[in-house]
């Protein structure tokens, strides 16, 4: 029997699904390297390996399919958010000890930093087009409400944050952007996957289940993530296994949870607009 379903419907269907695919890759491409040279002291220092191709891709793809999952619902706007998060978290490299550093020293690499500035001006333009693009489209399609035009604002502001960041201190927003970035995209991942929680009018409780276990464990396992980064503990180890590596594995892996769970429980939605 044919299932009959519209073209948006499938559209929906499939950006989930690219969002679940481009995670598969990732820690495919760090478990790879994993075997082949050994534990990395954190997933974001892929970048820095034969793995670094695909972390940066594989992010950029998950912004872009954050970005194009259109609605009217708080989730959405906060998605827009994370869209933005996850692009720095990609071109932002992530400091390191290295050589090239000055002794005892974490930074990143003299070699990185030209592609660093490349891509952030880049960026930084391009979502000037965007936020204006996606407030003319918004009016024009009567779509425009106070959702929308907080979500524009909270993403001007984050990107004129990290821009005047940069432009300010260079060399603190290289050791610091892509940690506060990271720890800006699992936070609004964690929220999200709490507010799907929280709606009894929309979700059936098996799935509110699964979104508060996600909630609780991103943002539990974000806190103490946090607190070792603090501490100075960045260095330690669990098992042999770096805490940090550790923990980044438990969120990314609760990321991939979360947009099956969406997947599987929006599959049949006719249309993917959510409103709050």
């Amino acid at each position: 029997m044919r299932i009959r379903t519209t073209s948006t419907q499938r559209t929906y269907r499939y950006v989930r699904l690219s969002i679940v695919a481009a995670t598969l890759v990732l820690a495919v491409s760090v478990g790879l390297e994993v075997a082949r040279a050994g534990v990395l002291p954190s997933i974001s220092a892929a970048f820095y390996t034969p793995a670094g191709d695909l972390f940066v891709g594989s992010l950029c793809a998950i912004a872009l399919a954050l970005l194009v999952l259109s609605g009217r619902s708080i989730e959405q706007g906060l998605l827009d958010v994370a869209a933005v998060f996850a692009l720095v978290v990609a071109l932002v490299p992530t400091p390191i000890s290295d050589a090239s550093c000055e002794v005892g020293a974490v930074c990143v690499p003299p070699a990185a930093v030209p592609g660093v500035i490349n891509n952030g001006v880049s960026v930084a333009s391009l979502s000037v087009v965007v936020l204006i693009s996606a407030a003319v489209l918004a009016r024009t399609q009567g779509s425009a409400g106070w959702g929308t035009v907080v979500t524009l604002l909270g993403i001007a502001l984050i990107v004129a944050g990290f821009v005047t960041w940069a432009l300010s201190d260079f060399p603190t927003f290289l050791r610091g952007a892509h940690n506060v970035a990271a720890i800006g995209f699992f936070s609004v991942i964690g929220v999200v996957a709490a507010v799907s929680a929280w709606r009894p009018q929309r979700s059936l409780r098996r799935f509110r289940v699964l979104y508060a276990v996600v909630a609780a464990g991103i943002l539990g396992v974000l806190l103490a993530l946090v607190a070792v980064l603090v501490v100075g503990a960045a260095t330690a180890t669990v098992g042999g296994v770096p805490v940090i590596f550790l923990g980044e594995s438990v969120v990314v892996v609760l990321f991939a949870v979360f947009w099956l769970v969406q997947t599987v429980e929006l599959w049949d939605a006719p249309d993917p607009a959510l409103r709050a």
